[in-house]
């Protein structure tokens, strides 16, 4: 290195510390003056960190004390300034990533600093809306996908199922097309994805519409006509309780559908984490075979007793049903809204005299169940 090149970097290094100093003391600073003047600093301190280097240590207690004390604009700013930035205190680059979600896009969007295990951790702690932003982090790798994918979150998925550039097995694509049979929004993102092959083009193509089977056979070796015969003959022999469905791919995923929901209820059963806020959170997923299949498990009646509940002219028996598993009385009015939306209405709206009714414990509501629905299923 040359003495003029020396000196030089020499100054740099002088005016970087005298500038952190100031810095530091405006960042102590309550007044409304200081704070602008920290915010002007931080961008002009940022832009002249040559690539490569490391922040000092005052330039890293400037940031820690703005971390945890600044009001959110300040914060906000500093993940903007920093979420470029190669030499920034990786601490506090994963801080910022589990602030409040305006604040943490930028550096889970952009920050080099943040690892496989900073992204985790982001999908285990933080909100729905950082771990949609992980899933949509250019180049996020195979572990990140897989944990995403692991989780069955629907926004996270689909907007992993956009991410073009994110490391996705044919393995992992594969489990985004089985998710595809519950998640509508997915398929039209996979169609389009850059990873799909022909084998995994006609498994998605059971379950998309007519207009996303055509952008399909436009890109693959797709048999349309014998496919559509084969998805045609599989909706025939499926027989809902309920109303029709709505369209081929939800007929033909139905059967698969309600094993599938089977399996987990009975596995969340034999952990002992089958709870009444499960089936509440079912419904409102608009998943009523995994709600039917759970109050059934949860009741200790039978699946038939639950389905012919929901299809009575009345909700008196759904009521006690619910009763008998500890959904409260106050929640039930939205359970059953929610119920009659996904069965065409059922249960009907006879004179039940549900609204009148007082709280039941589960033993009393179980035993009233029975009585009026023990003849069936049994």
């Amino acid at each position: 290195m040359t003495a003029v090149v020396q000196m030089q970097t020499y100054r740099h290094d002088e005016d970087t510390a005298s500038s952190a100093s100031r810095l530091l003391g405006l960042a102590r600073s309550k007044t409304t003056e200081d704070r602008r003047r920290l915010l002007l600093g931080i961008t002009a301190l940022c832009d002249a960190t040559p690539p490569g280097a490391e922040a000092s240590p005052l330039l890293g207690d400037i940031f820690m004390i703005l971390a945890r004390q600044a009001e959110r604009d300040i914060r906000k700013a500093l993940s903007e300034a920093l979420a470029p930035a190669e030499w920034a205190p990786p601490a506090l680059v994963a801080m910022l990533a589990l602030d409040e979600i305006e604040i943490a896009r930028p550096v889970i969007a952009r920050s080099p600093l943040l690892k496989d295990q900073d992204l985790l951790r982001v999908l285990v702690e933080a909100t729905i809306e950082h771990q949609i932003e992980v899933a949509r982090r250019p180049h996020l790798s195979s572990q990140v996908a897989d944990a995403i994918i692991d989780r069955g979150e629907p926004a996270s998925l689909t907007a992993l199922a956009g991410n073009r550039t994110a490391e996705v097995s044919d393995s992992a694509l594969e489990r985004l097309i089985d998710h595809s049979r519950r998640i509508a929004a997915l398929r039209a993102p996979l169609t389009r994805h850059p990873r799909l092959n022909d084998q995994l083009a006609t498994q998605l193509y059971q379950y998309v519409g007519q207009a996303l089977r055509e952008a399909i056979g436009e890109r693959f070796r797709v048999d349309e006509s014998k496919l559509s015969i084969a998805v045609d003959a599989a909706t025939t022999k499926v027989q809902p309780q309920k109303a029709e469905p709505k369209g081929i791919e939800e007929a033909a995923s139905v059967v698969e559908r309600d094993e599938m929901e089977r399996r987990l209820v009975a596995k969340l059963q034999a952990g002992g984490q089958l709870r009444a806020g499960f089936l509440i959170r079912a419904v409102r997923e608009r998943r009523l075979s995994l709600f039917e299949h759970g109050i059934a498990a949860l009741s200790g009646f039978t699946l038939a007793q639950v389905r012919a509940a929901i299809m009575r002219p009345s909700a008196d028996a759904l009521y006690l049903l619910c009763a008998s598993v500890g959904i409260d009385r106050a929640v039930f009015p939205a359970v059953l809204d929610e119920i009659r939306k996904l069965s065409d209405g059922w249960p009907g709206e006879g004179d039940v005299g549900v609204q009148g009714r007082t709280s039941l414990p589960p033993s009393a509501a179980a035993r009233e169940f029975r009585a009026l629905m023990g003849h069936i299923g049994e």
